[in-house]
């Protein structure tokens, strides 16, 4: 369109403008809101919008993008949900059969050595480890659901579509989105399967592409919504799905674990949550601004399993492991805080759930906050387009949520990550201090300034990590592991993890950090191959679960994650 500009940033579709020239122009679908994911939080603003819409009579058409082959099909968490947010959503969500099945029935927060394991007493436990009231979920099938209840009510739901560029008009707000190029080889070039990309133009686009978005990150860089906060810092959780003996299945009980196999200056902890069927989520998550590059979370998670307090659910009396492990995934979470909360408003839409960082670490949890912010955009977009408003910001949204539940409950967990880089003995002592002694009010805030990338120190002056091999019983390698994620890729299209510069990889990270890439990533996607002076990186993007770790911890920030054709990723169902 004449009127529109595509943000050049690096990872932008290859030679998008050549094609535009020479098949161009791009379809264009007009809607009041476009909604770029379909998860808690992009579903929660449609969802709320015409909800609105009904209620007072008026028309007002929502589309949402979805980069998965459906909802939920890339959506992973552990995941232990409060349902707050949507029982305000759906009072009646029970009633509608929303799949909150298994409530949680017991806590316990163990503290793990080597081989020995305490469990903290109920007494000492703070309000944010309590999960009385919370339902241990698969939040994928809660997207599903979600979806429905969307489409129910006239959303326009595009799975499959991944958005690729943020349209800008000539004032420098956003229009809209446009979604990528099909068809495209490896080389960029048109192939007889080659569609040119659909432009969908809103009066308002809302972001929810979950932690670290990549369109949502370039959004937040052109208008310097971040400026003046605390950098984003993430954490890598890596999850599996077994069905285990009957005899040792507890339905409903909760553990969370600190402290082995990390060592107590790497922020990180484990989860294992029994649902229905004899099902259990067992699932580790690692800071991203851990210092030692030798460092392997996928490595340190396949550890963890052979832990005694860990093993025995995947065990039988005699000693044997006859849990079978269903599913794998991976994923990148926010663990920032209310410090680090970029702007979430811009000229012509919103940040909300992860994209923005809503989660709350301390309790890990974020699809509440996800479907909270959601509603809250959801109303301020309604409110606008009603009034004939188009492109300005959506002042009324931060506002709802200053003065909400999710702030007050942020604001009383803010320090809890930053208490950690003294250390897991210091941070337990001090976040216990601050919500049993001073119940979350705090005269203090602590901050932070590096970024995750920058924490790694050079190989020379760290220790390597002597893993053992994987059983393929208990513990297991990566390639078996993305094999039932059910990962797939179109082979013949660009690659979708992208270089700034292809000699960095081997010049700087090889050279001073050991080619962490090939440790960091969960997934297998990055090798060093070849030897001497023909050794360099090989990226295996097929393999590619799309956790976003490598463009957030890559130290060079030399990786840029876009997106690759629609539909394809992992497809995680029943996780």
């Amino acid at each position: 369109m004449s009127h529109s500009t595509r943000d050049n940033a690096p990872g932008s579709t290859p030679d998008s403008a050549t094609l535009l020239a020479q098949y161009g122009p791009r379809e264009a679908m007009e809607y009041d809101i476009v909604i770029v994911g379909a998860g808690p939080g992009g579903l929660a603003t449609a969802i709320r919008i015409k909800q609105m819409a009904a209620q007072t009579g008026q028309d007002v058409s929502v589309v949402v993008l979805e980069k998965g082959s459906e909802p939920g099909a890339h959506i992973l968490s552990g995941a232990i949900m409060d349902p707050q947010a949507l029982s305000e959503l759906f009072p009646d969500w029970q009633e509608r059969g929303a799949p909150l099945k298994q409530s949680v029935t017991d806590d316990a927060y163990v503290f793990l050595g080597e081989k020995s394991g305490l469990r903290v007493p109920g007494l000492f436990l703070p309000p944010f480890a309590q999960n009385h009231g919370n339902y241990i979920v698969r939040l994928g099938d809660v997207t599903r659901w979600l979806g429905e209840q969307a489409e129910a009510l006239g959303v326009d739901i595009f799975p499959g579509f991944a958005a690729a560029e943020v349209l800008y008009s000539e004032d420098g707000s956003v229009i809209g989105v446009a979604t990528g190029h099909m068809g495209l080889g490896k080389d960029g070039q048109p192939t007889e399967h080659f569609q040119l990309g659909m432009e969908l133009l809103g009066k308002y686009t809302i972001f929810a592409e979950g932690a670290r978005g990549h369109l949502g990150k370039q959004v937040i860089a052109r208008y310097q919504l971040d400026a003046g906060r605390d950098p984003q810092s993430f954490g890598l959780g890596i999850k599996e799905l077994w069905e285990i003996d009957p005899a040792r299945h507890r339905p409903g009980f909760v553990m969370h674990t600190a402290g082995w196999p990390l060592q107590s200056d790497t922020y990180g902890g484990a989860f294992l949550y029994h649902l229905d069927d004899n099902k259990v989520a067992l699932g580790f998550v690692t800071g991203l601004g851990y210092r030692n590059p030798y460092l392997s979370p996928f490595e340190e998670f396949q550890r963890w399993k052979t832990h005694p307090r860990i093993r025995w659910y995947l065990e039988n009396a005699q000693g044997e492991v006859t849990a079978k492990r269903l599913s794998y995934g991976a994923r990148a979470i926010n663990a920032s805080g209310l410090n680090a909360l970029p702007r979430t408003i811009f000229p012509g839409g919103a940040l909300v759930g992860c994209d923005a960082g809503f989660l709350n670490v301390s309790r890990i949890k974020g699809s509440h906050a996800a479907i909270k912010t959601g509603m809250l955009a959801g109303e301020a977009a309604f409110a606008a387009v009603t009034a004939g408003r188009q492109h300005d910001e959506l002042t009324a949204y931060p506002e709802a949520f200053e003065s909400s539940w999710l702030y007050d409950e942020l604001h009383k967990d803010r320090n809890f990550k930053n208490w950690f880089k003294y250390g897991l003995s210091v941070g337990t002592m001090m976040n216990g201090f601050e919500q049993l002694v001073l119940r979350g009010n705090a005269p203090w805030t602590l901050r932070r300034s590096k970024p995750d990338h920058a924490s790694l120190q050079p190989a020379a002056q760290c220790q390597p990590i002597d893993y053992p091999k994987p059983d393929g019983k208990l513990t297991f390698d990566r390639l078996s592991s993305v094999f039932i994620s059910n990962t797939n890729h179109e082979e013949n299209q660009p690659a979708h993890l992208t270089l700034k510069d292809s000699a960095t990889p081997t010049r700087i990270n090889l050279a001073q950090f050991d080619g962490p890439e090939a440790r960091y990533c969960p997934a297998g996607v990055y090798e060093f191959v070849g030897e001497g002076s023909d050794k360099h990186l090989q990226i295996n993007a097929q393999n590619c679960v799309h956790c976003k770790t490598c463009d957030i911890k890559d130290p060079t920030q030399n990786i840029v994650w876009i997106t690759p054709e629609g539909g394809g990723g992992p497809n995680y169902a029943g996780m």
